[in-house]
């Protein structure tokens, strides 16, 4: 298979934009399925949410991938969820795309986890194509909705089809590059041809094709020059051009239709083949690991700082592949790989960077959502599952003598918390076991133990995340379990720099403890950056300033150690302790009783009581809130969302609807589907993300506080 006929693209959008529905339509009119599934019908559910649980709440709750064939090209699928809880999801399926659909509702426009999927594409440069979904929607305004993606995306969006009607009256598309009308018919629109443009059309689209000519003529000398003498541009010319500017990041081509209403869908798929890049055209880098560490050996490396190599799309270069996501079966674990270089032949041994282990690859498959092909060989630029590999979500594969890592995924914070534990006593095996596959498989899942109470505790991205994984602990390993009420992932950080000086002296029998260090524990500003502009981290910085070995030089990381565990429980809560920074200026210690044990107890007690005296804030998980309700709601909802100590960022009324946009405390968020369903006679819906910490009011600290001292003195009256 030639690699420049291989196209890598992932759909991603806001929840009910219809990606699944589209994927859908993609499957059946490449012939992968001979019969369409609605997501939300009495059938068996989307081919691609293929879980009991995703055909029930028709969510796609997992990504799910598939391989189809158009106009000669192979296409990879994927087909990611919208719901912000599962947005790891999206995260690891564009780390390893190379293009994307970004798809738009109507009615809704860019709506906030639009905004998140762009984000993440930035982030991964992924090059993209927006395809304005449910035309047939009453309200639909394609100008509106490239309108918002200038304003809120600050892309250049360049319509490269003009829709005929709208709502109800939507019957079609013009493709404004060949000037002609689409027509689709059949029972599922699989015909599709080309007519003259509607005389009622002709001038929109005269004037819609001048204004994109206009924008393209920005890239290109020859079209600006043909333009001016009024000379017509060669379509394939035209073409080329859209294709260049999308993969330099320039513009995004915009198209439209209705998946639903099986319009649309078949020109989207020319274009994604016509200008999406193939894996030859994307430039990847991997850090060379032996390189890197050379280099920093010899000194011509600061910390940070790393060596980076080309990778190519030769089949015979040694392999270079990325786990990007593994599920844990039945028979072993599903590592999804793509391949970046080289190739993956059944039964070979390639070694995982990250351990510096070799393992063999003992099967490999093509995967089609949830069925499975076996394959012996898969090329560069591929995306296939191995069985039975025992890696990470992350892991790069090497072959040869090569030792690469590819950069990971970026991986959110989770912000909610519950306690989990089995009704039954014999149900504790299966919950330890079913707790252990979802963290392995989803990095957004954390499982950790109290100390104190010994209660499992569970943490995700929002309810319906933690939701999902209790349900699937119930169905999959027939576990019953109780949950503890969802908790709020506090933070705590000092408001005051604190001077400290202190000594850690201790004697028994035989040799003694100490230490002796002074210093200064300093408050670290959000925002902050070094020389060169990069963000710096404000968890927590160390700075050794200690001169004439005041301090042997073996102790000062102890130190650091012993202030670190300090940061793990703060004194106000419990808490872990953000933008902490700590300066060690001077300090003593004695030739006998000194020891790296003594050095880390002096600073895990140094910076506990520094905590202490540097009056020690609250902060709280923000969330992105983006509500839709009819019009003649609005009021209430706002003063609602003010109620709960929320701030309105944004609201916009089209037709007929209000678009609400506020950054609301997590903690007061719990039960806000019930309260808006009442408020609104269940017209309302909302979607709600992470945003930032910000620090607490003092008189809710208070609250909190007290009721985590008293929650935590009933527990140990009862344990």
């Amino acid at each position: 298979m030639k690699l420049q006929k291989l196209r890598n693209i992932g759909i991603s959008a806001h929840i009910d934009s219809g990606k699944t529905t589209l994927t859908e339509r993609i499957l059946y009119y490449s012939g992968r399925i001979h019969k369409v599934n609605e997501v939300k019908g009495d059938g068996d559910g989307a081919t691609m949410d293929f879980m009991d649980l995703e055909k029930e709440r028709g969510i796609t709750i997992a990504s799910a991938a598939t391989q189809v064939q158009w106009d000669g090209h192979t296409v990879n699928v994927i087909d990611t969820p919208g719901h912000v809880d599962f947005t790891v999801e999206v995260e690891r399926s564009l780390r390893v795309l190379d293009g994307a659909v970004l798809v738009l509702c109507s009615v809704g426009g860019v709506q906030s986890q639009s905004l998140t999927v762009d984000r993440q594409m930035k982030r991964y440069k992924v090059p993209r194509i927006a395809f304005v979904n449910k035309m047939d929607r009453t309200g639909a305004n394609f100008t509106s909705v490239c309108k918002q993606m200038a304003d809120k995306l600050h892309v250049t969006p360049v319509p490269l089809q003009l829709p005929m009607g709208g709502g109800d009256d939507f019957v079609g598309m013009i493709d404004l590059l060949a000037m002609k009308a689409f027509a689709f018919e059949g029972d599922q629109g699989e015909t599709v041809k080309q007519v003259d443009i509607p005389a009622e059309y002709q001038d929109a689209a005269e004037a819609a094709r001048a204004e994109m000519l206009e924008a393209l003529s920005m890239y290109s000398d020859d079209l600006m020059t043909a333009l001016l003498e009024e000379e017509e541009f060669p379509l394939e010319d035209l073409h080329a051009l859209v294709r260049e500017a999308t993969l330099a990041h320039e513009i995004v081509p915009v198209m439209c239709g209705s998946a639903f209403k099986n319009k649309g869908v078949q020109p989207l798929l020319d274009a994604v083949v016509r200008y999406l890049p193939s894996p030859a055209e994307r430039e990847m880098q991997a850090i060379d690991v032996r390189q890197t560490e050379a280099a920093k050996r010899a000194g011509e490396l600061t910390e940070g700082e790393v060596v980076r190599a080309t990778l190519s799309d030769d089949p015979e270069d040694p392999l270079v592949a990325m786990a990007f996501k593994t599920v844990v079966e039945q028979f072993g674990q599903l590592t999804y790989c793509r391949i970046y270089q080289g190739r993956i032949v059944k039964g070979e041994s390639y070694t995982c960077t990250r351990t510096g282990k070799k393992i063999r690859f003992g099967r490999l498959l093509k995967m089609h959502a949830n069925d499975r092909e076996d394959i012996d060989v898969a090329e560069a630029g591929d995306i296939l599952a191995v069985v039975g590999v025992d890696c990470a979500s992350g892991d790069t594969f090497c072959g040869g003598n090569l030792e690469y890592s590819l950069e990971s995924i970026f991986v959110p914070e989770p912000v909610i918390r519950l306690s989990v534990e089995p009704l039954a006593r014999d149900g504790a095996d299966r919950l330890g076991k079913a707790l252990e596959r979802f963290r392995r498989e989803d990095p957004t899942f954390q499982v950790s133990t109290d100390e104190e109470t010994g209660e499992t505790i569970i943490a995700g991205m929002g309810q319906l995340h933690l939701e999902v994984y209790i349900e699937r602990i119930k169905r999959e390993y027939r576990c019953e379990v109780m949950i503890g009420e969802p908790k709020v992932a506090y933070k705590e950080c000092p408001t005051k720099p604190v001077e400290f000086n202190h000594k850690h002296k201790k004697q028994t029998g035989g040799s003694g403890q100490y230490a002796h260090v002074v210093g200064r524990m300093f408050v670290l500003e959000e925002g902050a950056v070094d020389e060169e502009g990069n963000a710096l981290s404000t968890d927590y910085q160390f700075v050794d300033s200690i001169s004439q070995g005041r301090i042997p030089q073996q102790y000062i990381p102890a130190v650091n150690k012993g202030f670190q565990r300090a940061l793990v429980k703060g004194p106000l809560c419990e808490c872990e302790v953000v933008h902490v920074g700590a300066e060690l200026t001077d300090g003593s210690y004695h030739d006998v009783d000194s020891s790296e044990k003594a050095f880390e107890t002096c600073g895990w007690q140094t910076m506990r009581d520094a905590l202490k005296n540097a009056s020690p804030a609250l902060l709280e998980p923000i969330m992105l809130l983006d509500v839709e309700v009819p019009d003649e709601y609005q009021g209430p909802v706002t003063g609602h969302i003010s109620s709960k100590r929320g701030m309105i960022v944004n609201t916009e009324n089209r037709e007929g609807t209000a678009y609400i946009l506020a950054e609301v405390p997590l903690a007061s968020m719990f039960d806000y589907a019930n309260e808006l369903r009442s408020m609104t006679q269940g017209k309302g819906g909302f979607s709600m993300e992470f945003a930032k910490y910000k620090q607490v009011p003092r008189n809710i600290q208070e609250e909190v506080v007290e009721r985590r001292r008293k929650e935590k003195e009933q527990r140990l009256a009862t344990a």
